[in-house]
């Protein structure tokens, strides 16, 4: 069975062509030339889209059975709108999926990118073969998808899981709007804020860190150049990222206890400072969980990296076919 998977995303978006396996994998065959997000008006650019869909439909050697539609929220799936996602500008109410089928004449789903990954994990990567998973993106921003008791949950109107909403602090980073939240503590982003809060501390005390040794750099503190620096044993970027490491901790021990998790799998940064964010958290786990949900559950990075949005479009595809009768826009 063929697929096709369309990520749209606020600097890019592709399409691609896939296969579905018997045990509801994906497997990625082609993949289009990404096509730039900014300054193009939405109708226009789904209409490239779907040009490049029809194009990756006449390489499969039968006609592709759905199209999956990853997209960053809020959006609602049920109805294949996407409404206002503060990365793509203009987005308002967006029949996408509508928009999509009838172009292709085949069926499509919309979905939140952080639950298609959460579904590309649970089927491809570091989630295989559990029943409970959480997915955190830990990139850009900090979203989560949840796989509870075998199946994508998304909520009364699409908003579970967004766990970057959570407030961790009175202040702090501000990350989705509120300070101190789960977000402003762990993203690139809020990763930066710290970074500048504490390098501004030290160079007020008359310290001159490596990392930022004057306040006019404050400005080129970033997550990248922070875990650049963590990862070489600069003592600043280790405080930086312990400091982050332990807010992820507390953030995490909500969601085990919530949720009683068999794996909690996270993306982005924490697969690629996982040495420098794990001992902190872990060491709030710990102390804070319940100890039969600790137990239970394993916090591993992201299993999939550079063809994730593309795996994770074709998964929406895969699985709601798989699972969701009716759901899926015609």
């Amino acid at each position: 069975m063929y697929l096709i998977g369309i990520d749209i995303g606020g600097t890019k978006c592709a399409v691609s062509l896939g296969k579905r396996a018997a045990d509801g994998g994906v497997r990625l065959l082609h993949r289009c030339e990404s096509r730039p997000t900014a300054g193009r008006a939405p109708m226009e650019l789904l209409a490239e889209l779907c040009a490049d869909a029809r194009e990756c439909m006449a390489r499969a050697p039968q006609r592709p059975s759905a199209a999956g539609i990853s997209c960053g929220g809020p959006l609602d799936s049920r109805r294949g709108v996407i409404l206002s996602p503060p990365n793509l500008v203009g987005w308002d109410e967006i029949p996408a999926a509508a928009c999509i089928s009838e172009a292709l004449g085949i069926p499509a789903r919309l979905c939140n990118d952080a639950n298609a990954c959460a579904l590309a994990e649970w089927k491809l990567g570091a989630g295989r073969g559990c029943r409970s998973m959480i997915f955190l993106t830990f990139g850009t921003g900090l979203g989560a998808g949840l796989i509870l008791d075998g199946r994508l949950y998304e909520g009364a109107s699409d908003m579970a899981g967004e766990a970057g909403h959570i407030r961790l602090a009175d202040c702090g980073p501000a990350g989705y709007g509120k300070s101190g939240s789960f977000e402003g503590f762990c993203s690139g982003g809020g990763i930066a804020q710290l970074a500048e809060t504490m390098a501004r501390e030290r160079l007020q005390r008359g310290e001159k860190p490596p990392l930022c040794p004057s306040l006019s750099e404050l400005s080129t503190l970033t997550a990248a150049k922070v875990g650049r620096a963590a990862e070489a044993g600069d003592e600043l970027a280790l405080a930086i990222m312990t400091a982050c490491g332990r807010r992820l901790g507390q953030g995490l021990s909500i969601l085990i206890d919530l949720l009683n998790p068999e794996r909690i799998v996270i993306g982005s940064i924490f697969a690629r400072s996982q040495n420098e964010l794990w001992p902190a958290a872990r060491a709030v786990i710990e102390r804070e969980t319940l100890p039969a949900a600790r137990a239970a559950c394993e916090v591993v990075p992201a299993g999939l990296t550079e063809s994730v949005g593309d795996l994770a479009a074709l998964t929406v595809a895969s699985y709601h076919l798989e699972t969701t009768e009716g759901s899926i826009a015609e």
